[in-house]
């Protein structure tokens, strides 16, 4: 079986478990609902990051600053040689939107747990509700690195590369949300659009594909059977997007770290800022 495109960012629970005391190890937590999650237990030694209020913006629709960055590793005791290792609930479905954001801001060396928290108490190892005492951390955050995201008014006029094959878009969210059935699904009423449907010539393929029962991640084979099928390739430039752009972090992270495509961005604006703009193309079956 061929390995991950880059099997050194996605380290195993006996690897946690293994460097439990070492110093150069940060291991945080990314939970959806932190109370229901960290605070009720989690892996000895982790520090919370929490993904509303730590990674998004507090005033502005946008992810936090590279001020508000370094302000986090200070935090959470992460140096600029820290490794720095994130789980959580969801299949790390928020881990995941916290690594293309310490990616955003060039982290160096960073990596997901796979797994995340299901697998980690599925293997009955140690759990504690006492948060660590970590020392201030001195990493800083670098310049934005733009080839990551993508935005409205970059992805508005690349819409006839898609029909001409040099460009995929994919929409991670579940079907009804790409059909324009549903704007959103109930468990997140605050994330709704004025229209529903998807961005002309993208493929669905819902983000929770890319991993099995136990949530870690699939073969290589089966992930490039899922992506080759809608026609996303690696010869082509894609763009992955959801509702708000944490569900298409997960399938940014699968694309670019497992699979190894060389030109990967993420839309965190997505269907929320779409399907809100005046005039913006939308479609629908």
């Amino acid at each position: 079986m061929s390995s991950y495109a880059h099997p050194e960012v996605l380290v195993e629970t006996d690897w946690v478990a293994a460097h439990a005391n070492d110093p150069k190890v940060r291991v945080a937590e990314v939970d959806y609902d932190p109370a229901a999650n960290y605070q009720l237990g989690h892996i000895p030694g982790s520090v919370l990051i929490d993904w509303k209020h730590d990674i998004n913006d507090p005033v502005a629709r946008d992810i936090l600053s590279a001020e508000a960055m370094t302000k986090l590793y200070h935090r959470t005791g992460v140096n600029s040689d820290t490794t720095l290792v994130l789980y959580g609930d969801f299949n790390n479905w928020f881990a995941a939107f916290a690594f293309w954001v310490l990616k955003y801001y060039g982290f160096h060396d960073i990596r997901l747990m796979n797994g995340g928290r299901k697998k980690w108490i599925a293997e009955d190892r140690p759990m504690t509700k006492e948060a660590p005492q970590v020392g201030a951390g001195a990493a800083t955050a670098h310049p934005a690195n733009e080839k990551l995201r993508a935005y409205y008014h970059t992805i508005l006029p690349e819409l006839p590369a898609v029909k001409a094959g040099k460009l995929a878009l994919v929409d991670v969210r579940g079907p009804k949300e790409f059909t324009g059935e549903v704007t959103a699904p109930p468990e997140y009423p605050n994330e709704h659009a004025q229209r529903g449907g998807h961005i002309p010539g993208a493929a669905n393929i819902p983000w929770a594909q890319a991993v099995k029962e136990d949530g870690t991640f699939k073969s290589v084979a089966e992930l490039e059977q899922l992506y080759h099928s809608r026609g996303v390739v690696p010869t082509k430039s894609v763009i992955t997007y959801c509702r708000i752009g944490e569900r298409s972090s997960h399938s940014w992270f699968v694309l670019t770290y497992l699979l190894g495509y060389p030109d990967v961005r993420n839309y965190d604006g997505s269907w929320t800022e779409w399907g809100n703009l005046v005039r913006s193309p939308i479609e629908k079956p």
